[in-house]
């Protein structure tokens, strides 16, 4: 009797944290969908959409660390419910907001409450449940986590029209208020107690500077020029404070980056794909929904509405990636997800102003299944070479590659398309300027481009960039294939065996 309430204790609380998760993940597409609204409503450029997606995914990224540290230190549970806290409050301002720069603000401290709140939810599944359940498990959690990215667009659209774009963000009050009710109920307290812990905040600042230097330089590179003093000088602070933080890293006594992480090639090649799926992906998200909207023409519910294959299919195929990992390993579950992702990107590269829904539909089906074929074994394989007294560092470190990866998509994504999407502007204004000079020669007058014409290339200019954004994400994921095959083995290592023999973590 008391094994079998230890189990159904096990599985609500993956359900509670579940629950908090699925939250804290749609953040990260539900926005997506209503950016065209958003860019109406406030009155505000590209570059502008691009920051309210980036400074959550940047704070994100730059405080998991911290989150990761401080789960460990002060107990999992307590830490799930302030980031979710932090995270719900802040829902409330970024819902309120009027203008761009509150609104930008708002989603920052967002961030810094999913980063707070993520680790937690990650290390808590690692040390209620035995390895031999583990991945299962993980699977459950990734799957929710991979649900919710791909739900973030159809629930979006419905909020956006139906009510205004501002409920995508009032919608995560209540669902917070009750995330921490029930999170105290069935969550056990854990926490690690076999070292000395610490804050590098050091660490924190140089890292998150050379994070935020880096992705400025990218959004903001094509406005001010990419050979300005402003953004050249930024890419080379931002690699001066990498070169910084590991030197921090590797001298202070409590680091914040647990660098022998990295002699263990699992952890090495999960954490490089994370970085990639969420590098080549991220974006897609962003600018697909723009493209749906603005060129094909569909209003915020039907475009939210039209990644449902995708969703279902995360849905489905995400816990059975998790139990396979179990038994055959991650590393050919990972590379033939991300060439299946690649193939999905490289057919999303072949829209046209002229592409309709169906011919979308294979690159949708295709992504749909390689997304969670590598999410839940790319976490699995990492997670399971970690202690679990280090789970919390371990699952921030995972997530801060994931983050990273999602906050740079974005902004390298943005980048390409901003500059090929301005070259063919430039190109065809030039095109019709010899023409204009062609007809002065002959003594005849060339009309004014009409405001459909004006129209029809800034479409076909998205397009272009667009084109160019989504091939150099289809070369990304089959970097992330070559990862997975040379650094990520078949197996997972050999202390998961002993540490059956051991309790799954020191509950309080």
């Amino acid at each position: 009797m008391r094994y079998v309430n230890e189990l159904n204790r096990r599985w609500w609380t993956l359900g509670a944290v579940a629950f908090g998760l699925f939250m804290i993940m749609l953040d990260n597409t539900i926005v997506t969908v209503a950016l065209p609204t958003i860019r109406r409503d406030l009155k505000i450029g590209i570059s502008e959409l691009e920051w309210i997606v980036t400074a959550y995914t940047l704070t994100f990224a730059a405080f998991i660390l911290i989150g990761g540290k401080l789960a460990d230190l002060l107990g999992r549970r307590f830490m799930f419910n302030v980031g979710l806290a932090v995270f719900t409050v802040s829902s409330f301002v970024c819902g309120s907001a009027g203008s761009i720069h509150l609104l930008i603000g708002a989603r920052a401290v967002q961030g810094v409450g999913a980063a707070i709140m993520i680790p937690s939810t990650l290390s808590i599944v690692t040390a209620v449940f035995p390895p031999r359940q583990r991945g299962t498990a993980i699977g459950v959690w990734a799957g929710t986590a991979g649900m919710a990215l791909a739900i973030g667009p159809l629930l979006g659209g419905v909020l956006t029209q139906q009510l205004s774009w501002h409920w995508i963000f009032f919608v995560n009050v209540p669902v917070g208020v009750l995330a921490m009710v029930v999170s105290r109920i069935v969550i056990p307290e854990s926490r690690d107690t076999s070292h000395e812990q610490g804050l590098d905040l050091p660490g924190l600042l140089s890292s998150g500077l050379s994070l935020f230097a880096l992705t400025y330089a990218l959004i903001e590179g094509n406005d001010k020029g990419w050979s300005s003093p402003l953004i050249v000088s930024l890419f080379v602070i931002a690699a001066l404070l990498m070169v910084v933080f590991v030197l921090l890293e590797l001298h202070q006594r409590l680091p914040m980056l647990e660098l022998s992480l990295f002699k263990i090639g699992n952890f090495v090649g999960s954490s490089l794909v994370a970085l990639l799926v969420s590098l080549a992906m991220f974006g897609v998200f962003f600018f697909m929904s723009l493209y749906i909207q603005n060129i094909i023409g569909y209003s915020p519910t039907r475009a939210g509405a039209s990644f449902l294959p995708m969703t279902v299919l995360v849905i489905v195929v995400a816990p059975f990636a998790g139990r396979y990992s179990d038994r055959i390993g991650s590393r050919w579950l990972i590379a033939g997800g991300m060439a299946l992702v690649a193939v999905s990107l490289y057919l999303f590269s072949r829209v046209g102003l002229n592409t309709t829904y169906p011919e979308l539909l294979p690159a949708m089906i295709i992504g749909g299944i390689g997304m969670p074929m590598a999410m839940s074994p790319t976490t699995a394989a990492a997670m399971a070479t970690v202690p679990v007294d280090k789970a919390g560092v371990g699952s921030g470190v995972l997530n801060s590659f994931r983050q990273v990866g999602g906050s740079l998509g974005i902004a390298l994504l943005g980048a390409i398309m901003a500059s090929q999407s301005s070259s063919f502007a430039n190109n065809a204004a030039a095109a019709y300027h010899v023409k204009v000079q062609k007809a002065a020669a002959l003594g005849t007058h060339l009309p004014a481009p009409s405001a459909q014409q004006k129209l029809t290339v800034s479409h076909e200019a998205f397009v272009h960039g667009l084109h160019s954004a989504l091939l150099v994400s289809a070369a990304i994921a089959l970097g992330a294939v070559f990862v997975a095959v040379t650094l990520i083995r078949k197996r997972h290592h050999e202390h998961e065996r002993a540490e059956e023999l051991q309790p799954a973590g020191e509950l309080a």
